[in-house]
C-alpha cells in the first residue's frame, strides 16, 4: 500500500513511518524540511506545508492512504499566538483532505486529541475539533486516533513537565493534581498503522491512553527519580496560575500562555480506553516509569 505520512519526521512521524515500511508498506513521510536521517527503514520523503496547498497537493498522487500527523504542541505557546492552532489544525487538515480527494486517495487516518471539541476550553482543542468536523464531511474513508500525551524519545511531555518544575521543592497549580494516561509512542506508531491497514477501523473514532492514569505531580515526581532526586510539591491556586501565565504570554522567550493556563484545568484522560480494539490489553502497554528507568 502506498501511504503519505504529513508530518513523517516529526515525533510521532518518524515511529509510524518506520513501522509503516517495516510492514511492507511504501511510506512517504511530507514536511517543511524533511530529515531522511531520523528514519530506520526506507522512507521516501517530500517537501510541503500542510497550510500551503500548492506545495503539498503534488504528494498526494498515487497514495492510497494519508495519515495527517501535522500538529502544533498543546503544551506550549505557539509562534503567533493560538489562532496558528486554528491555521495548522484546521486549515492543514482542509488542505490535506482537499488534495486527498483531488487525487483520488481512498482513506484518511487523522490524529486528533483527547477532548476535541469544537466548543472546547481552549484554541488547541477548538482546532483540533473542527479538523475532525472536516474529516468526517469529506468523501475519504476516515479513522479518527485520539490520543492521550505521547511521550517517547524526542518528545515534550517529559520536558515540559521539568520545564514546568524544580527539583526537591516545586510550584504546581493546583498541587499538580492534573491527570493524565501517558501512552508511548511507539504503541501509538502501532495502532495507527493498523488504523491504515485494517477496513475494520474506517469510519470510527478512537481514544488511546497508557496503562496508568497520573497526576502532573505524579510525572514530575518520575522524571526526577530518573536522576536520582526526589521533589515536594506546594500548590499554587489555579486562579493564579491563570493570571500569572495570561500576563507572561506575550512576554517574547515564554512558552506558556493562558491557553496552556486553561489546559492545566482539564483532565487528559480516555472515558474508555480503545486500545482493545488493537488487540491490545492495557497491561501490553509500556508505562511512563518503565520508559524513564524506575519501574
Amino acid at each position: 500500500m502506498k501511504v503519505l505520512v504529513t508530518g513523517g519526521d516529526g515525533f510521532v512521524g518518524r515511529y509510524l513511518c518506520d513501522e509503516l515500511a517495516e510492514r511492507g508498506h511504501d511510506v512517504t513521510a511530507l514536511s517543511r524540511d524533511p530529515d531522511r536521517t531520523v528514519f530506520d527503514a526506507d522512507v521516501e520523503t517530500a517537501v510541503g506545508d500542510v497550510t500551503a496547498y500548492d506545495s503539498i497537493e503534488g504528494a498526494f498522487e498515487g497514495q492510497e492512504v494519508v495519515v495527517n500527523l501535522v500538529a502544533l504542541s498543546p503544551l506550549f505557546q505557539p509562534r503567533g499566538g493560538d489562532e496558528q492552532h486554528f491555521t495548522v489544525h484546521l486549515g492543514g487538515t482542509e488542505n490535506a483532505v482537499r488534495a486527498a480527494e483531488e487525487h483520488g486517495v481512498g482513506k484518511i487516518v487523522q490524529m486528533s486529541a483527547l477532548g476535541a471539541d469544537p466548543r472546547g476550553a481552549t484554541a488547541y482543542i477548538r482546532a483540533k475539533g473542527e479538523a475532525e468536523a472536516v474529516v468526517r464531511a469529506s468523501g475519504l474513508d476516515w479513522t479518527i486516533v485520539r490520543p492521550s500525551v505521547v511521550f517517547g524519545d524526542g518528545g515534550e511531555f517529559v520536558p515540559f513537565t521539568k520545564q514546568l518544575t524544580t527539583p526537591y521543592v516545586t510550584a504546581l497549580p493546583g498541587g499538580g493534581r492534573t491527570r493524565f494516561q501517558p501512552i508511548w509512542v511507539g504503541d501509538v506508531a502501532g495502532m495507527v498503522a493498523d488504523s491504515v491497514e485494517d477496513d475494520e477501523h474506517t469510519d470510527e473514532t478512537y481514544e488511546i491512553g497508557g496503562p496508568a492514569v497520573l497526576t502532573l505531580a505524579d510525572v514530575a515526581k518520575l522524571a526526577y527519580r530518573a536522576e536520582g532526586k526526589s521533589v515536594s510539591v506546594i500548590p499554587v491556586p489555579m486562579a493564579l496560575t491563570s493570571v500569572g501565565l495570561s500576563l507572561a504570554g506575550p512576554i517574547p522567550g515564554v512558552p506558556f500562555g493562558s491557553d496552556q493556563a486553561r489546559s492545566l484545568r482539564m483532565d487528559n484522560v480516555a472515558a474508555e480506553n480503545d486500545v482493545e480494539v488493537f488487540g491490545i490489553d492495557e497491561s501490553e502497554l509500556t508505562t511512563l516509569a518503565s520508559y524513564l528507568g524506575v519501574s
